[in-house]
């Protein structure tokens, strides 16, 4: 796997999501409804500004009652966050009979997961201690809060998981912002940033357009269609 400079990493959180989006599109490396998270997965720390990291992958479960945690499975996540690409990003799909009741990471796990290199989580379960991970400037992409932690289980480390129908496997380069998530493809991931520049060049001509006295109907579907 070809891993990004620290500074092309920082490049690409200069860009905003949308941008992004836009920018892969001209690569024509997937379908233009593929890579992206839905509404469902919302920003819950936009004043984070924007996430950029390579997945560790889990699958977990909070809402089974009963069943005790495989601590083993606990060590294979420890470990996986140290060994990965950094900066990490988490991604837990939640695999319980009742995700919507869900919270698997709080103040303490994002505490640690922080210290091993990780900005954020993206799950479709819960979370919770939301002013404190706020303060350590981790970023949460969830459905929502949840208040108890339940009964949390990991369950499997560095597998593929999905996400709002997104399948999201070990090291592939998340980013998100308010707009919501998308993956990177990794054989563009060095050049993206380079397009989306191209991207905005292009949107801010055609806004001073629209926004310009000189602006008419037949003068932007001359530069709206122009090929």
């Amino acid at each position: 796997m070809s891993i990004l400079s620290d500074e092309q990493i920082e490049q690409l959180k200069q860009i905003d999501t949308p941008t992004l989006c836009n920018a892969i599109e001209s690569f024509n490396v997937r379908g233009r409804v593929d890579g992206f998270l839905g509404m469902d997965i919302a920003c819950l720390s936009p004043e984070l500004g924007t996430m950029v990291g390579y997945a560790v992958t889990v699958k977990v479960d909070s809402t089974t009652p009963d069943i005790k945690r495989d601590d083993e499975v606990w060590r294979e996540w420890v470990l996986a966050m140290d060994r990965s690409p950094k900066p990490v990003v988490l991604v837990f799909e939640d695999v319980g009979p009742q995700p919507k009741k869900s919270a698997h990471i709080g103040e303490m796990m994002a505490t640690l997961a922080q210290r091993l290199g990780a900005v954020g989580l993206v799950t479709n379960g819960g979370v919770r201690d939301m002013l404190e991970v706020r303060a350590l400037g981790f970023h949460y992409f969830a459905p929502g809060i949840v208040a108890s932690h339940g009964n949390p289980r990991l369950l499997e480390v560095n597998v593929p998981v999905t996400i709002d129908g997104v399948q999201i496997t070990p090291g592939d380069l998340l980013h998100g912002d308010l707009n919501g998530v998308t993956t990177i493809p990794l054989s563009i991931a060095a050049e993206v940033a380079e397009a989306a520049a191209k991207v905005r060049a292009s949107e801010a001509e055609m806004l001073e357009y629209m926004r310009g006295p000189d602006f008419t109907v037949e003068g932007f579907f001359e530069r709206r269609f122009r090929h």
